[in-house]
């Protein structure tokens, strides 16, 4: 059993939580192994319906821990490459994951924590929670984590954060749409809790399909192509058994099939 992190489930609901408290849930090349593990793992089980990352302690992440830092001082070219490349298919996983996912914020998030929390589809923090980009104060830049830091707080948020690694609040993280919500400790795992019972209330087919559309319509011109695609994708979600279902059971003021399973 890891005491990196854990797996748990209940009903449709996974949850995967970081269990290194007392290094703040900073991360090695090991637990980034691991993490892409558990992402892959739950994305793929039939019976998970939405998933919860999570951590123990005082901060969430702090984002890379010192043993692997130190490490990776002494890397080459060739095998930083290799290492970020780690660390790049461990956020590709999160970011694609068919499930929806949800980063529970319960304190600090740094440098390539804040990596996870964007790759995330939705994030709920405490209103204590900091936030900061660090990496500039270490000579470093946040590359890797850059494509989905950008998507989560726009480009305008970016050049400043990435350019002066100021520590910021969750109010401004919640003004620049870092995170969804920004809620009082006592409150978290309620509002978590109401996120997943929307995503579970909802078909699980269309839930998965609004997360490849999101993906593929975002940031995209608007053309021929993307209005086509975007026919193709409603035209298909409507044939389907779920479509069908969903619409019917609407229409007749009904539960859909799904609620009851």
């Amino acid at each position: 059993m890891s005491q990196n992190l854990s797996i748990t489930q209940s009903g449709a609901v996974a949850r995967i939580t970081l269990t290194q408290p007392e290094i703040r849930n900073a991360f090695s090349d090991e637990v980034i192994a691991e993490i892409t593990a558990a992402f892959t793992d739950v994305g793929s089980r039939a019976d998970v319906r939405a998933v919860v990352l999570a951590a123990e302690g005082p901060a969430f992440c702090a984002g890379a821990n010192l043993h692997w830092m130190r490490r990776m001082a002494d890397y080459t070219h060739a095998e930083n490459i290799a290492d970020a490349g780690k660390l790049a298919e461990m956020l590709r996983v999160i970011y694609e994951c068919p499930k929806p996912t949800i980063a529970r914020v319960q304190g600090d998030v740094y440098a390539g924590g804040m990596g996870l929390v964007a790759a995330c589809d939705m994030a709920v923090a405490v209103d204590s929670a900091g936030f900061c980009l660090s990496e500039v104060k270490l000579g470093l830049i946040p590359a890797t984590i850059s494509p989905y830091v950008i998507r989560a707080m726009g480009a305008r948020a970016a050049h400043r954060y990435f350019l002066t690694a100021e520590r910021f609040g969750a109010a401004e993280a919640l003004r620049i749409g870092f995170v969804h919500e920004a809620v009082a400790v006592d409150q978290l795992d309620a509002k978590v809790d109401e996120l997943l019972k929307a995503l579970t209330s909802a078909s699980p087919n269309a839930v998965r399909a609004c997360k490849k559309l999101v993906m593929d319509v975002a940031e995209r011109e608007i053309n021929a192509g993307l209005i086509a695609a975007t026919v193709d994708g409603i035209a298909e979600i409507r044939a389907s058994s779920e479509g069908k279902e969903g619409v019917q059971s609407f229409l007749n003021k009904r539960k859909p099939a799904w609620l009851s399973v």
